[in-house]
């Protein structure tokens, strides 16, 4: 099964079609640290990560992951080992905290994007995740609470995401 990216504001999944809102610059093909754009190609998904605290276990065939307040997901550039890869929080290292004040991370799907040989500098913590409102993200793909776990009911862990 393969998510598509129609355009930037399309997300399909079978014969469902979601409102989504993508990086504030677009998609490239080309994709750096903080340019604030969506990576062009074909991916793997990672596990489903949520919100136990305000979200009862999703349907979904994905590996659930309960998110965790140390948990963060490392996009500094000067620690190499740790680069786009879940990591205990840590002062020491830069990262996005998956444990939010805000919903969006409330559920998460890791985009495996930069992710087997990781190039440092060349984009991390892109994501499927939680919106309300459809602004543009920094990288990551946004759906509504509704519709992302619609997609989680039909989605498989061997489903590839492509961004076009």
């Amino acid at each position: 099964m393969i998510i598509y990216l129609k355009n930037k504001h399309t997300l399909q999944v079978d014969e469902f079609k979601f409102k989504c809102s993508i990086g504030k610059r677009g998609s490239t093909k080309n994709k750096s640290e903080g340019d604030k754009k969506t990576p062009i190609g074909v991916f793997e998904i990672g596990n489903l990560y949520y919100r136990h605290d305000r979200i009862n276990l999703p349907a979904t065939k994905l590996k659930c992951v309960k998110i965790k307040k140390e948990m963060g997901w490392s996009d500094d550039v000067n620690f190499p080992k740790k680069y786009n890869q879940l990591i205990k929080v840590n002062k020491e290292v830069h990262h996005e905290k998956l444990h939010r004040r805000d919903n969006k991370y409330d559920l998460l799907i890791p985009i495996k994007y930069n992710f087997h040989r990781r190039k440092i500098g060349k984009g991390s913590c892109i994501f499927l995740h939680l919106t309300k409102n459809y602004n543009p993200t920094l990288g990551c793909i946004a759906l509504n609470k509704k519709d992302f776990l619609i997609m989680l009911k039909i989605i498989k862990k061997n489903t590839k995401i492509k961004i076009s």
